[in-house]
């Protein structure tokens, strides 16, 4: 099941569990020592968006407004999740959320093929981040 909630609607338990396992890949996983807490999370206009097993996030996207446009971002599935769609359901169910907007995703340049299914195309020149090579794409998510 996908539960969706803004900031103020997480309980603290549900704002651990994500932010446990936005942790667990990015930081440990991927051996990225950065600032996971950007501040972005509280805004207003912030939508959490995640699947949850025995009340544990499993797998998690966060939906941010960027003016006109939305950018789907903190894409991350636990290592025990992964290979059973999760993050896929999630981008599609993101991209309904943004329907008829521009939607911008700063992608793991790996990942370029896989994001590209959901219409995802380049929007501009390749960047390393946190020591990992990336590239921003762009999609107008379909009404």
């Amino acid at each position: 099941m996908i539960v969706e909630k803004r900031f103020a609607e997480l309980t603290p338990a549900e704002l651990y569990g994500l932010l446990k396992l936005r942790v667990d890949v990015f930081v440990v996983e991927q051996a990225c020592p950065y600032p996971e807490l950007d501040g972005r999370d509280a805004e207003p206009g912030t939508l959490h968006v995640w699947v949850a097993e025995d009340d544990v996030p499993v797998s998690c996207i966060r939906v941010l407004e960027n003016g006109e446009h939305r950018a789907i971002g903190r894409v991350a599935t636990a290592v025990s999740a992964r290979g059973r769609g999760l993050s896929a359901q999630l981008i599609a169910r993101g991209l309904e959320l943004c329907a008829g907007r521009t939607v911008d995703i700063g992608a793991q340049a790996y990942l370029e093929g896989w994001y590209a299914r959901f219409g995802f195309e380049r929007s501009g020149p390749d960047y390393v981040e946190d020591g990992i090579p990336h590239l921003p794409m762009r999609v107008i998510a379909p009404r």
